[in-house]
Parts: C-alpha cells; structure tokens; sequence
C-alpha cells in the first residue's frame, strides 16, 4: 500500500525521532511553560521556535555538505548539525 513512498528504516526512523521530539515540546510546553527569550537571532524564541531553526539549519547543512562533497561521509554534517542544534537551544 505504501511501496510508492519508497520508505526505509532511515526514513521512519527520522521521521519518529521528530515526532518523539514534538511530543516532547508539547509535554514540556504544557507542564513548563515558558515566556519566550532573546537571544542571538535578536527577536524573542521559544522551545519550538529553536527547534524549527535547528532542523532548517540542518537541513541547510546537510544540502551544502551534500552539494560539495557529492555526499561522502554523512557523520561530519551529524556531528556539525547537532553542535548546531545545541547552540541554537543555548543562545538562540
């Protein structure tokens, strides 16, 4: 039924690693609220709006990896993204 969407284990994985993670920013967002902080991007953020930067920014990263290595080695633009990530949620 699903054979056209051309699914894999990495496919469900990361698409399941988001989910678990927008759980987890409702469960946070209903049991610690948060008034939104400013940061570095200059306007006020919260949780959800670090978390949406952080996967465009990977995503940004990944595309620009894949553009000028051809796709070589994927654990650089991982490790890369998650520092990003971190940084993001910490000073953003």
């Amino acid at each position: 039924m699903f054979g056209w969407m051309a699914w894999t284990w990495a496919t469900a994985g990361f698409f399941a690693v988001i989910l678990a993670c927008l759980v987890v920013l409702t469960l946070l967002a209903v049991f610690r609220p948060e008034t939104p902080k400013r940061g570095v991007l200059g306007f006020p953020t919260t949780r959800g709006d670090r978390f949406f930067v952080s996967l465009i920014g990977s995503a940004i990263i990944f595309v620009l990896w894949i553009r000028i290595t051809g796709g070589d080695n994927l654990y650089y633009p991982t490790g890369i993204s998650l520092l990003y990530g971190v940084a993001m949620f910490r000073f953003a």
